[in-house]
This record gives structure tokens, C-alpha cells and sequence, in this order.
């Protein structure tokens, strides 16, 4: 079955850059590609790529991956993800690798084949943003994951310290932005998970 996009490449994933050479890719794809130091995604069928993360980067998504291992493990809250987790939306052919992921233990039972990618949206996606991408790249980054299914977004700023907080109803702007002197809040996605959004950026060696 062929993939059709209403939407010009370059409109896809404008956080992105188009793989040329490519046409129309299933998900399935990002599993087979090489280790080549970018990151791959799939986008309505669109192959696009983006640089690997620098230390900084890296280490804020450490950060926010650890403080959510720290609760959700323990209780058995649902599976988390680092950034080479893919995750396939339903709908159009779009795979997303989140630099942070969480998706509910109820939804473990949807995953028939564990070597494929997650058959769903994470509930929670965390992006850390690059310094190639602006507030309009990651907007609509936001906006796709919102539109497949996830429940809550968090996009952060390394270079402002601060936290953009997407929500499904509200895709024009993100609905909160926190900063230094905030809680990150996992509302009814990780309910009981808060975490000062100043620790997020903060450097563990310094």
C-alpha cells in the first residue's frame, strides 16, 4: 500500500531534515537503518534525520529520565523509554523516537511483538531542544505527538532553563511554561511525580 501526504516534505517535520534519496518509508524502517550518528524518524511516510545530542543535551535528558525512573519503577507505574525508543502513532505511517518516553503499564498488553516498534504514542513525551530548533520547529513537534495520541509534552530549553508544557486541547501555545523556581508535575499522566525544574538542568558533576 503506497503512503500519500497532503503536506510538502519540508512542512512534515520542519524540527527535521528531509533524508533524500527516500520515498515513501514505513516505521519498520528505522529499525534496519545504520548507526550513522543521527537520529531517524518517520513522518507520514517522510524518512528525516537530526543530529545526535551534545553532552548538554544528553544530560538534562539523563536528568529527567532518572527523576522518572525513581518514581515510576518502583510503583509499577508503566515502561519508560530513552531516545532510541520508537514509538509507531496510529494513523498515518509516523514513528517518533522522544528523547525521554512513558507509556502506562495497562498499555503493556497492546505490545504483541516487543521486537517491534511501540504500536501507540507515548503518553508522555520529552523533548530536549537542539540548538538548530526554534520555538516553531518544536510546536509542531508537539502538536504531531498531541495529534497521535500522547497525553503530555514537555519540551525543554537548555539554554533558558526553561520547561514548555503541552496538553492536548490547547495546540495553538504550549499551555504552561515553567522555570528555574517551578515543579515539573506529572498531573494525570504520572500522578504524584514532581520535580523542581531547576534540578532538571542542573549539571550532576558541577
Amino acid at each position: 500500500m503506497s503512503i500519500t501526504s497532503t503536506r510538502p516534505p519540508a512542512a512534515v517535520a520542519p524540527w527535521a531534515e528531509v533524508v533524500p534519496g527516500y520515498g515513501p518509508v514505513t516505521v519498520d524502517l528505522l529499525l534496519t537503518l545504520p548507526d550513522d550518528g543521527y537520529r531517524y524518524e518517520v513522518v507520514e511516510g517522510v524518512l528525516v534525520r537530526m543530529a545526535g545530542s551534545g553532552n548538554e543535551a544528553t544530560t538534562i535528558a539523563f536528568n529527567v529520565g532518572l527523576a522518572l525512573g525513581n518514581f515510576v519503577v518502583p510503583r509499577r507505574l508503566g515502561r519508560l523509554t530513552g531516545a532510541d525508543g520508537v514509538y509507531k502513532f496510529p494513523g498515518a505511517e509516523t514513528g517518533l523516537l522522544p528523547d525521554v518516553g512513558f507509556y502506562a503499564a495497562e498499555k503493556r498488553a497492546l505490545i504483541v511483538d516487543r521486537a517491534k516498534p511501540i504500536p501507540f504514542a507515548p503518553d508522555l513525551a520529552v523533548e530536549v531542544a537542539s540548538p538548530s530548533q526554534d520555538a516553531d520547529d518544536l510546536a509542531a513537534k508537539a502538536r504531531t505527538y498531541l495529534h497521535g495520541g500522547t497525553r503530555l509534552v514537555w519540551v525543554l530549553w537548555p539554554q533558558s532553563g526553561h520547561i514548555d508544557v503541552w496538553r492536548p486541547g490547547n495546540l495553538a501555545a504550549p499551555a504552561t511554561t515553567l522555570h528555574a523556581g517551578d515543579t515539573l508535575d506529572g498531573e494525570d499522566v504520572i500522578p504524584g511525580f514532581r520535580h523542581p525544574v531547576a534540578a532538571v538542568f542542573a549539571d550532576p558533576l558541577a
